[in-house]
C-alpha cells in the first residue's frame, strides 16, 4: 500500500512531517507486509499519479477533505514525527483517524 506523509526535507531518516501551510515536499512510502519498502520524494502529489492509498497528516485540524474525495484515508500523528516513527505507528495501528 502507499502513503503519502507531508514532510520538511527529502532524507528518509532525517525528515519530520509537517502541517500542510509548511510543507516542502510530499514523501511516499510504498508499505507493504508491515514493513517500508521504499521511500521516494515529491515535490508536488500530482507527479504521482498512481492510486495512494492512505495519508498521514501532522493534526486532525488540517484541511483533509480533498483526499478524502479521491478516495485516501486520512490519519494523523499523535506525537510521532520522523517517518520511522510515523510508520512503526502505523503499523501498530497507533495513528488516529481523521473524517466527518
Amino acid at each position: 500500500m502507499l502513503i503519502w506523509i507531508p514532510v520538511d526535507g527529502t532524507d528518509a531518516k532525517l525528515s519530520k512531517v509537517v502541517n500542510l501551510t509548511e510543507l516542502k515536499h510530499w514523501a511516499l512510502i510504498d508499505f507493504d507486509e508491515g514493513e517500508v519498502k521504499s521511500t521516494q520524494f515529491f515535490d508536488k502529489r500530482e507527479d504521482f499519479t498512481d492510486w495512494v492509498d492512505f495519508i498521514i497528516l501532522k493534526s486532525k485540524f488540517e484541511s483533509f477533505i480533498d483526499f478524502m474525495n479521491e478516495g485516501m484515508m486520512v490519519l494523523c500523528v499523535r506525537e510521532e514525527e520522523s517517518i520511522e516513527e510515523i510508520t512503526e505507528a502505523f503499523k501498530f495501528k497507533e495513528l488516529d483517524e481523521v473524517g466527518l
